[in-house]
């Protein structure tokens, strides 16, 4: 599996991936699925300091991705980032996510970023364990702050500092 900077051309695989989390899953708290035309600007997004990531297959398929994000818009918060980590559901159990979170973590230390943060869905225990096995830190849960698919959610917020 290689771990490489997104393209254009995996516009359409990444979106798969996230789309069947929008639809069917509780992973991310958007309600409608992304266009075409929304995934591209997302990409358009997250270049430079804010990467996005694919894990190639070998053949070109994006099996996972992941991306840094600034955390908050006020100047203060320039140096926090956050990040998101989805592997596509034939492809998990077999480390794509610890890879790219591993080089997210990089990428963020070499871009000059002093903390990451991790804000996961309560019981998303994988996700709340890989952020823990590569070294992030519980700092919070916020109680039943999003509602999707009839069920409140909370979301668990982990940070690293780099």
């Amino acid at each position: 599996m290689l771990i490489r900077p997104a393209t254009p051309a995996d516009a359409e695989g990444i979106r798969a991936i996230y789309n069947a989390e929008v639809v069917g899953g509780t992973n991310t708290f958007d309600l409608e699925p992304w266009s075409e035309a929304e995934q591209l600007a997302w990409l358009d997004r997250h270049r430079g300091a804010h990467p996005a990531l694919v894990a190639d297959d070998g053949g070109g398929a994006v099996a996972g991705f992941g991306s840094l994000s600034p955390f908050r818009s006020r100047a203060a918060y320039s140096t926090t980032v956050e990040d998101s980590v989805y592997v596509a559901a034939d492809h998990q159990g077999e480390g794509i996510g610890r890879a790219l979170l591993t080089e997210l973590v990089r990428l963020a230390g070499e871009h000059g970023f002093h903390a990451v943060v991790a804000r996961i869905v309560g019981h998303n225990e994988v996700s709340i364990g890989l952020h823990r096995a590569c070294g992030f830190e519980l700092v919070g849960v916020e109680r039943e702050v999003g509602r999707k698919h009839g069920r409140w959610l909370d979301v668990v917020e982990l940070e690293l500092l780099v």
